[in-house]
């Protein structure tokens, strides 16, 4: 095969075709695609964004002029100062309260001789899987002022006038936000505390200090960069938040940046360079807790407590209170996943929304399933969520490899600026996102506005960086003689990344390819601004059935989607295991 190519390139009878063909390095080719394409997703819609942020008026970009008045609109009045204080009121709340619980639990899981400790630990996984407009909702219909059953029940129990609970305000945000956050603090503290020697915590246990004095004056400082990596994670993921502001914040008059981007958009006209201003703030918040904790990881030495020498995890007998810890795992588990899924469960069987009683038991019926299924254009829906979520995690997968390989692998100078150019959009907001992609194909008519392949570069464009630090996390271990030897065989950089490369990826582009699946399929923020009534997905027909106040057929479809993505991550889990790295 080498002799027949090397005949056939230096053949001067071939064709002008074959000869420019022959001398095309396909290596290049691929990494030039892929560099344009990163850039493309990630730099031009941002600066976009700027660009109408500073052109007035919104509908008409014909007669639009540059202006200052969208910046004078959204900060030059006094409710300036109460939309800031709010946002970063409910952002802080959300991400103080996560931590804590989350941290809680994740101590007494790795730290404490904790009965089930290893069951509840699966059992904390299954929350990420529920979108957050259906835990919002779910909690909406436990703890409502007027429908609440919480609240309901509380008042026949104790005899009170007014309901105890009112989950539309601030705290009640912060509640059902944090509660929703409250897992992804568990895992982040979960592998903190396994990484941290836990000799340094026996030494104190043996000069004598109690357990809490252990956890307060050791552990908590030995982890203060996992502390504070995890807090300015859960502020970044509040202040973004669009759900719980816009169902619980809208209705009581309580406004963040993103209620506030939302409604902007959603004015008569449209007002999409002051929403373009309001978006500016929200990414500089965003940035500016990317930059920190990315200069925190940098710092993570100084606190380093594993060296060489081998180290055993030993727990903490906590005696009696092992019971006590063990019933708040159970309480976190019915507040987390048993209360939220049984209350749309409960109310996806009603033919009108109806709290819990022995007569509204007699009025059970199927009738909210079977106007799900006669949806109209449900199948396309289904259709259109399947075919955006698989595609959007194929390309991230495919095109983070390559960029990993140019990151890692090589020497290229700006190497470092094509990291952080296709890791840009973390630092956007899933709304903020979506209405830059929206302002820039408005401008810019290649025929895609309102069509499924907005969202499509909308998916990508907001997964991309999370499928960077998977495909990153395995290309650190392929050692770079693998390819050397490939080379020396007489490979070309094709085969050799087709046939070496990905292969030895492939732990990594699954377990990414799963995560931006699963994530892509329940994103709301992001779609809200771009989908169509042809492009529609499950998460949008949620959100109008909740906007129709149609509560039992939006819990119907609830429940068939949490138990789609449940059997999906099940199956996920089955590939991570059949795919994996064997020892």
């Amino acid at each position: 095969m080498a002799t027949d190519t090397t005949v056939r390139r230096a053949d001067p009878s071939g064709s002008a075709a074959e000869r420019a063909w022959d001398r095309l390095d396909l290596k290049w080719l691929v990494i030039g695609v892929c560099v344009a394409f990163a850039v493309y997703i990630a730099v031009i819609p941002l600066g976009f964004l700027f660009w109408q942020s500073f052109r007035t008026p919104q509908s008409a970009a014909a007669d639009a002029v540059w202006t200052l008045s969208n910046f004078t609109t959204a900060y030059g009045t006094s409710d300036t100062a109460r939309l800031f204080w709010t946002s970063i009121q409910f952002a802080l709340g959300t991400s103080v309260f996560a931590f804590t619980l989350g941290t809680a639990l994740a101590w007494m899981n790795e730290r404490t001789n904790t009965p089930f400790k290893t069951v509840f630990y699966a059992l904390s996984l299954i929350p990420l899987v529920i979108p957050s407009i259906l835990f919002t909702v779910s909690w909406i219909l436990l703890a409502s002022p007027q429908i609440g059953i919480i609240n309901l029940v509380l008042q026949s129990w104790l005899g009170l006038q007014a309901p105890p609970f009112d989950i539309y305000s601030i705290g009640g945000m912060i509640w059902v936000d944090g509660l929703h956050y409250s897992p992804m603090a568990f895992l982040l503290m979960t592998a903190a505390f396994r990484a941290m020697d836990p000799s340094l915590e026996e030494s104190a246990t043996m000069s004598g200090a109690g357990i809490f004095q252990v956890l307060w004056r050791i552990t908590l400082r030995l982890t203060w960069p996992a502390i504070v990596a995890t807090i300015l994670i859960l502020f970044i993921r509040a202040i973004e938040s669009f759900e719980v502001p816009a169902l619980l914040g809208l209705p009581a008059g309580i406004e963040v940046f993103t209620s506030a981007i939302y409604q902007a958009v959603h004015r008569y006209p449209s007002q999409v360079g002051l929403a373009s201003a309001y978006a500016v703030s929200l990414l500089v918040i965003t940035t500016c807790g990317v930059y920190f904790v990315s200069r925190l990881s940098g710092q993570g030495s100084k606190y380093a407590t594993m060296t060489g020498k081998g180290f055993r995890p030993r727990q903490i007998d906590l005696g009696r209170w092992r019971w006590f810890t063990s019933a708040i795992f159970v309480v976190y588990f019915l507040l987390i996943v048993v209360l939220p899924f049984a209350v749309l469960l409960w109310s996806s069987f009603q033919r009108f929304y109806a709290v819990p009683s022995m007569e509204a038991l007699q009025n059970l019926t199927i009738e909210p399933y079977r106007f799900i299924l006669s949806y109209p254009n449900l199948g396309r829906t289904v259709l259109n969520s399947v075919m955006l979520s698989f595609s959007a995690a194929t390309i991230v997968m495919l095109v983070a490899s390559v960029i990993c390989w140019i990151v890692v692998k090589t020497k290229y100078p700006a190497r470092w600026l094509l990291d952080n150019v296709a890791s840009l959009p973390i630092v956007f907001p899933g709304l903020v996102l979506g209405l830059s992609i929206m302002i820039f194909y408005l401008n810019v008519d290649i025929g895609i506005y309102g069509t499924i392949w907005i969202m499509l570069i909308a998916y990508i464009t907001r997964f991309m960086p999370y499928g960077l630090r998977y495909a990153t996390t395995s290309m650190l271990q392929i050692h770079k003689e693998l390819e050397e030897s490939a080379a020396m065989s007489g490979a070309s950089w094709v085969t050799t990344f087709r046939r070496i490369i990905l292969p030895l990826l492939k732990p990594g582009l699954v377990a990414g390819w799963i995560y931006v699946m699963i994530v892509s399929i329940r994103e709301l923020s992001t779609s809200i601004l771009l989908y169509s009534p042809d492009t529609q997905v499950i998460s949008i027909v949620i959100w109008e059935l909740w906007e129709n106040g149609q509560y039992v057929e939006l819990s119907a479809l609830g429940v068939m989607f949490i138990l789609a993505l449940f059997i999906m991550v099940m199956v996920a889990q089955w590939l991570g295991r059949r795919y994996g790295v064997k020892e």
